[in-house]
């Protein structure tokens, strides 16, 4: 239990209900309690039985989101305020066999429907089928993800229809029976590319976060990361940043994250002295940030890879260097932040020591299973297969991390329940690609944000990150990305951005919109625990992640920061002056160096690491001198002021 600013107790999972969306549930099921097991067991069974060989994609999509969708209408109420309501209201009973109907109506009859209807035409009872499908779609994913998706969705289906006659942005139209059809009985919108990659390796990702959390394997990520960071300055904020990191890329929820391990980790950063705002911040970054770090890194990077046609081993080593410039930046930050308060290391009786941290290193093999299968060229599925694999065998030797055959079967069912969220997620955001797709309005939006530039680069950069930005405020990162690499990306490719650049700059930003204000909901989650003003919060997670605001710029600007024609003598030059940039803007953004910063050491400091992230040796070296310069300022202060 924490406490609210109103000083009331609330629970982990009332916080979660209040800023996450996907976790407002029914927690009281009733008899119907053994339908749902059964139906996530089932799910969970025929994501592993499939792993290696999946049926067609459409048949392995439509039973993916027959599970899914029956899930959420016996799960997640009409309304929020129903969630504490015994029982399952008989609607939502006859939606969910509803959408068990209208999915497996795509399995029997997949042949039809995908081959001789698209020459010869659909029966009547076809097209109903389609409208009901995507009208049961946008409700489940309204109670399950929440209406900004929806509403994104709507509107895409209503240039579908009445979109012809908008000027420059304009299509030959669609009759309402063809775009229900072509939205359901196609390849590429709702069964498109974002469903069928939740059908494979999302759920098999999410199932192994589950799976290390399940089996505590996951709690000896914040041991190692206390054991590695604790006893520095500043520690329990450090060893906050390692583990909320370490967590992040498995969960893939920066607000889920945020709570649960801010439970922990905040009222400890607390305690050590740091302020409230700080302390939810510096949890909130580190656990948005989970879902750049190599080698899970959310649900979203395992769409890039089918999107742009790069294998996952490349796209983890693409997304290494701005991950760990991320998580330098806001781990440079919460020490600068210590050093101003005087916050020193914990006492060593209060760390795992190095001989209990030993003995438990074998519970890093499942995330080291996966790295080796994926570098040994196997497919992400064998890799996550063979990480679940390693998980559960390993809970074994220990009797506090072995599951019985009750905890294996609820295992079972939370991959069920933790992956609905974003299967509704994929679905839905496929309505959105089926109609950019078909109308061709990629290709305009990317015209028009160039026009709207006026053909000035980096206002093409700014625009794309706003607009990121706003749809990742209301969207899930899975969802937030699908849009804007079908909307966004291509305007920066059209500027000559490798396409690989182009795709992490908007994945880059569609995740940092949880921790900018004003709807920043994992700052406001962390604030929730740490009795923190939530507004304070978001802005000091800006400052602490500022890095994910920068560097997008500069990987588009220089390349080799994702190793797009990097050699050894262009690489380390630009990490070099990337990692002294980073210490620079950080310590601007927290206002502490060597001490505290007066206005003018301030902007230099900003002003010089930004120039020093830039590729251009005589822009680097002048800001590495102003660096230098307010260093030696503020030393001969300090030495004065002793």
């Amino acid at each position: 239990m924490t406490k609210t600013p109103d000083n009331q107790e609330i629970s982990q999972d009332e916080l979660l209900k209040k800023y996450d969306k996907e976790s407002t549930y029914r927690t009281n099921l009733g008899t119907w309690a053994i339908l749902v097991t059964v139906i996530g067991i089932a799910l969970t069974i025929f994501h592993l039985w499939t792993a290696n060989n999946p049926y067609r994609s459409v048949i392995q999509g439509a039973i993916h989101l027959a599970g899914g969708m029956s899930l959420i209408f016996l799960l997640y109420p009409a309304k929020k305020s129903m969630t504490n309501k015994k029982g399952i209201a008989w609607y939502d009973i006859v939606l969910a066999f509803i959408a068990l109907f209208a999915n497996f109506y795509i399995v029997v009859n997949y042949d039809d429907l995908f081959r001789s209807s698209v020459v010869l035409g659909y029966e009547w009872f076809d097209k109903a089928v389609a409208a009901v499908f995507i009208a049961l779609l946008l409700e489940g994913t309204r109670r399950a993800v929440g209406l900004p998706i929806v509403i994104i969705a709507l509107v895409a289906v209503a240039y579908g229809l009445w979109g012809s006659g908008i000027p420059y942005f304009g299509h030959a139209g669609f009759s309402f029976d063809r775009l229900m059809t072509d939205l359901v009985y196609s390849s590429e919108a709702i069964f498109g590319t974002p469903i069928q990659i939740s059908s494979t390796y999302i759920y098999l990702f999410l199932f192994f976060g589950v799976m290390l959390v399940k089996t505590n394997i996951g709690q000896f990520f914040n041991d190692l990361a206390f054991g590695a960071t604790g006893r520095f300055t500043g520690g329990t904020a450090k060893a906050a940043v390692f583990a909320s990191g370490m967590q992040g890329m498995v969960t893939g929820s920066s607000v889920a994250n945020t709570v649960s391990s801010g439970s922990f980790t905040i009222p400890m950063m607390k305690r050590a002295g740091f302020k409230p705002e700080f302390a939810a911040a510096t949890e909130a970054s580190a656990s948005t940030g989970g879902q750049i770090m190599p080698p899970i890194m959310g649900a979203a990077a395992f769409i890039m890879i089918e999107t742009i046609g790069v294998p996952y081993n490349e796209i983890i080593l693409v997304a290494l260097i701005p991950a760990l410039l991320y998580f330098t930046g806001v781990f440079i930050g919460t020490h600068f932040e210590a050093r101003k308060l005087k916050i020193y290391g914990l006492p060593k009786e209060e760390l795992p020591s190095f001989t209990h941290l030993l003995k438990k290193m074998d519970l890093l093999l499942p995330l080291i299973a996966i790295l080796f299968m994926l570098y040994s060229g196997f497919t992400p599925t064998t890799a996550a297969l063979w990480g679940i694999f390693a998980a559960f065998a390993i809970s074994f030797i220990r009797s506090e991390t072995r599951l019985s055959i009750k905890d294996m079967l609820y295992t079972l069912e939370q991959g069920a329940r933790i992956a609905l969220p974003v299967i509704a997620a994929c679905a839905t955001a496929g309505i959105i690609v089926g109609i950019v797709v078909f109308t061709g309005l990629g290709g305009k939006i990317a015209n028009g944000i160039i026009d709207i530039a006026g053909g000035n680069f980096f206002l093409v950069m700014f625009f794309t990150m706003i607009a990121c930005i706003i749809l990742g405020m209301g969207l899930p990162t899975t969802a937030n990305y699908v849009v804007t690499a079908s909307l966004a990306a291509p305007a920066l490719i059209e500027f000559g951005v490798p396409e690989i650049a182009a795709h992490f700059f908007v994945f880059y930003f569609g995740i940092v919109a949880d921790i900018t204000p004003p709807v920043c909901l994992a700052a406001y989650a962390g604030a929730g625990i740490a009795r923190a003003n939530p507004m304070k919060a978001g802005v000091t997670s800006v400052k602490l992640a500022i890095a994910a605001f920068v560097i997008p710029y500069i990987f588009v600007t220089n390349p080799v920061l994702v190793l797009q024609d990097a050699t050894v003598q262009t690489l380390i030059p630009a990490l070099i002056t990337a990692f002294i940039g980073m210490v620079g803007i950080s310590a601007g953004m927290i206002n502490y160096f060597v001490v505290q910063n007066n206005i003018l050491e301030r902007l230099l400091l900003i002003a010089g690491g930004i120039m020093l992230l830039l590729p251009e040796l005589y822009i680097s070296l002048p800001g590495l001198g102003l660096i230098v310069l307010v260093y030696i300022m503020q030393r001969f202060r300090k030495h004065r002021q002793d």
